[in-house]
């Protein structure tokens, strides 16, 4: 199964990233996942489904660690949920 990962760590800072959200960055782009794309108002992944919540928990437990309030986040199947194919 194949997921896609979306999530954002608060409380923000327009000024420059705090260090919550530089956590849950760092640990996004060390995960075995592909189709990253970090930035300022919400970050995506997608990847297998071992990957990715493997990388969840890092990044909750992380981001948590460094001074994160909350953490919105959200994981939808993409593609056929019983792999037979990559089309939704």
């Amino acid at each position: 199964m194949r997921l896609r990962l979306e999530f954002t760590t608060e409380p923000f800072d327009l000024e420059e990233a705090p260090e919550h959200a530089l956590a849950a960055r760092r640990v996004i782009e060390a995960a075995d996942l592909d189709e990253v794309d970090v930035g300022p108002f919400g970050n995506t992944a997608e990847g297998g489904a071992d990957e990715v919540l493997t990388a969840v928990d890092a990044l909750l437990r992380s981001s948590l660690e460094s001074g994160a309030t909350r953490i919105s986040l959200q994981v939808n199947v993409v593609g056929d949920p019983k792999g037979k194919g990559d089309d939704a």
